[in-house]
């Protein structure tokens, strides 16, 4: 089985979920036997494309291709450079000659990639991985209120226009019905959350093709627990491990540590930031967090970005790891990392970090956005030493890579063997017609006689 698996980035210059998720099921589906997966990710600025061609190969390993593409439309998920995909991107997909195409993201390549994926390979199966909820929504992604930040939970083109007041209903309206037609073309949907399943069959997704599969990870090093000095029993080592925006809820996070009182917070606690990107943000988001930062003094440490292969150099000094998100998430990968790692997570008690983290079992949740609420866990972390352990003892062992590939191998041959269910009749359905007719055909040589059968006058031509 051949599979090309497609990625909106490579985590070797960007370490979104995503871009993780969809290069840990590469290397996972490399290691069945039987399979061969190769992996195309779509590069852009400040990477610079060769002359004559969209792709390249920046010295990746075997199997692994780049495509520079950055003529793209953000509002329809359109990629306006037609010409490569329909030429550049076809003529790689004859090449490659795949058995399934596993789109991990679409961004970036453009919705009207899966058309013409359809149009080369009318036949082969195409999968398609949710990771959020741009389909439905054009702020982001993130299903929340561009004016207020509140939680949106239903997205029509009326309610949409309210937070894009310079869009027409009617834009938005084309704008799904142009999504939509795209996205039928896929055969399957696979999402790691029930959550987002519920919402893609709200707007409209039919739920048969929607399949609930979690990513899987590169299980390496695992960290072992912090090592307490003697007499000190509390375990107050916070960490933030992601991209820093404005929806990831990283000022709400500051503006608690802040909050904690002094004799509470001690002076062995401490939150360690690891994010990155924030140089991409608004400057009002970059001055804002900056001066939370420079207000909380020796309680929070910023780091800046991070690799995946540090995580658990990382995490040997981290006792617990923090999700703050105050949009709905999906299925973040950094709580999967956490739990290998063994780390109870705080989480905001919303969306797909909620389903994720069992409240008082492995973690704790805390009220989304709310800076207080998260104080209160706090305070009940620094006072409560013995639940740490009692939290780590709920951790379930997350999947592995190899594991994730292997439940994406049984869904790509079940995908396959529906797509070729309707030939295998056909021909069936041929193999029994043609005896027949060939019965009822009289023999070359002479006429069948009245009562005589075609078989019987060919037989005594043939004498």
């Amino acid at each position: 089985m051949r599979v090309l698996m497609l990625s909106h980035g490579h985590p070797a210059f960007s370490i979104g979920g995503a871009e993780v998720a969809s290069y840990n099921l590469f290397n996972g589906l490399n290691e069945l036997e039987g399979v061969e997966c190769h992996y195309l990710a779509r590069v852009g600025p400040p990477i610079k494309p060769h002359s004559g061609t969209p792709f390249l190969s920046l010295r990746q390993k075997e199997r692994e291709t780049l495509i520079f593409a950055n003529d793209y439309d953000y509002f329809r998920l359109s990629n306006r450079d037609l010409d490569v995909l329909l030429n550049d991107f076809c003529r790689f997909i004859d090449d490659v000659d795949p058995d399934v195409v596993h789109f991990h993201h679409f961004l970036g390549f453009g919705l009207e990639a899966i058309h013409a994926v359809r149009r080369a390979r009318p036949r082969v199966p195409i999968v398609v991985t949710l990771h959020e909820y741009l389909s439905i929504c054009n702020n982001h992604g993130q299903m929340v209120k561009a004016r207020t930040g509140a939680l949106c939970r239903r997205a029509t083109p009326a309610e949409c226009a309210v937070c894009f007041p310079d869009i027409s209903a009617a834009a938005l309206h084309k704008r799904e019905l142009f999504i939509k037609t795209l996205l039928s073309e896929a055969d399957v949907f696979v999402s790691p959350s029930r959550f987002l399943i519920d919402r893609f069959v709200d707007w409209g997704l039919r739920p048969e093709k929607l399949v609930l599969l979690e990513n899987g990870l590169d299980i390496g090093e695992i960290a072992s627990p912090r090592p307490l000095a003697r007499g000190q029993g509390r375990r107050g080592r916070f960490a933030y491990f992601g991209q820093l925006n404005q929806f990831k809820g990283i000022k709400v996070l500051v503006e608690a540590v802040a909050r904690v009182p002094a004799e509470e917070w001690g002076t062995d606690s401490v939150l360690c930031v690891f994010g990155g990107n924030l140089e991409l943000q608004p400057e009002p988001f970059q001055q804002e967090f900056r001066r939370l930062v420079q207000q909380a003094g020796r309680r929070v440490r910023f780091f800046g970005s991070y690799r995946s292969a540090d995580l658990p150099t990382l995490m040997r000094d981290i006792d617990w790891v923090v999700v703050p998100s105050t949009w709905w998430e999906n299925s973040p990968v950094v709580i999967q990392e956490a739990f290998l790692h063994g780390r109870p997570v705080i989480c905001s008690d919303i969306g797909g970090m909620a389903e994720k983290v069992r409240n008082r079992v492995d973690g704790l949740h805390f009220r989304a956005g709310s800076a207080e609420s998260l104080v209160d866990r706090l305070v009940e972390i620094l006072r409560t030493p013995e639940l740490w352990e009692r939290l780590r003892g709920g951790i379930r062992k997350p999947l592995s890579a190899r594991d994730a590939a292997e439940q994406h191998r049984a869904l790509y041959r079940r995908q396959l063997a529906r797509r070729q269910a309707p030939q295998v009749a056909a021909a069936t359905a041929l193999a029994a017609v043609r005896p027949a007719a060939d019965a009822a055909e009289p023999a070359p040589g002479r006429p069948a006689a009245a009562g005589e059968s075609p078989a019987a006058a060919a037989g005594a031509i043939a004498a």
